[in-house]
């Protein structure tokens, strides 16, 4: 199994990707000791010319860990009929113990993975790289996230075998279920639905406010990253069923299918550069009082918000379509 294209992508890609890491984060320490902009030592230059270098090769490390989660999905779906019981990828990562958990980190690794894309982008349009020991003291924050999820990944998909029985995804997302997933099913729908579509408006209305009058970033990302917990809630609990037309099937994965039009992938998407654009500009905004950068965040601020704004309208297009143009009638539920 082991030679499976994707499996071999993801291995190869994280082996790689890991090794690069190691040396960024080396690299990094040096950077953080030395680091010396008023100097024109020839220590000084070195690292000048090794930032970038480091620079450069962590855009492609992190840009690879932002398409590895898709990449990861995509894989363990096309896994299912190796396995007894499985449907879609929620059997596949249920088949040992390290499948969800190397989900659940290839998620934070994205979520960090943008931010740290998006303050080295602020300090490389300074002239003095005001940035520079933050960013790096942010990158050795985030390798142990990064090699802890490139080892439970592995460890998933080296221990896959076939015609190893799981369970499917009506059982694990079920009501039924003994989980918390089950008693976060039982919330009453209606519920859900309000709570997802007011979090949306919230943050739709905070974003456009710092694109306007660049007033309210930590309001604006705070309600970014709510948002982000309530749109992954209504996609299980609300958003699936409509697209299913099946009030008992909540599985995040099988809309990932051709038959439901791959549109788990449009709404990944949207949801995730919605919670990266959001935190973003919360990350950078403590930075605005430093004189290079004075004039420089408000633009970027502005550049995320609408980012967020443009990412939230595909959420509300997608699952609004969904849920009015679905077959699935609620009131008898």
């Amino acid at each position: 199994m082991i030679f499976h294209p994707g499996i071999l992508a993801l291995l190869l890609g994280s082996a790689l990707t890991s090794s690069m890491l190691c040396y960024c984060a080396y690299e990094g320490v040096r950077i953080i000791r030395c680091w010396d902009i008023r100097s024109g030592s020839e220590r000084q230059l070195g690292l000048e010319r090794r930032t970038y270098l480091v620079s450069m090769v962590m855009s492609y490390v992190l840009g690879f860990q932002l398409l590895s989660l898709f990449l990861f999905i995509y894989t363990a779906d096309t896994l299912s009929p190796l396995f007894v019981g499985a449907m879609c990828a929620a059997g596949s990562l249920n088949v040992n113990g390290f499948g969800y958990p190397a989900l659940i980190l290839k998620i934070v690794s994205c979520l960090l993975s943008g931010l740290w894309l998006i303050v080295n982008f602020t300090d490389n349009k300074a002239p003095d790289y005001p940035l520079i020991r933050t960013k790096y003291w942010l990158l050795l924050g985030i390798a142990p996230f990064l090699l802890a999820e490139t080892s439970v990944q592995a460890g998933h998909l080296l221990g896959l075998r076939p015609n190893i029985i799981t369970s499917c995804c009506g059982t694990l997302f079920s009501i039924d279920a003994n989980t918390v997933m089950a008693d976060f099913l039982a919330l009453p729908r209606l519920l859900s639905q309000i709570a997802f579509f007011a979090s949306i408006f919230i943050t739709m209305a905070l974003g456009l406010s710092v694109y306007l009058k660049a007033k309210g970033v930590y309001s604006f990302s705070i309600a970014s990253f709510i948002h982000f917990l309530m749109s992954v809630a209504a996609l299980i609990s609300v958003i699936s069923i409509y697209f299913y037309e099946l009030p008992t099937h909540h599985c995040p994965f099988c809309i990932l299918h051709s038959e439901y039009g791959y549109v788990g992938y449009p709404l990944y998407l949207a949801i995730l550069v919605s919670a990266v654009s959001g935190l973003g500009a919360g990350v950078i905004n403590p930075f605005r009082k430093i004189d290079s950068l004075h004039d420089v965040i408000p633009r970027i601020q502005k550049l995320l918000s609408l980012i967020s704004i443009l990412a939230n309208s595909l959420l509300v297009l997608i699952a609004g379509y969904g849920i009015l143009f679905s077959n699935l009638s609620m009131a008898a539920y």
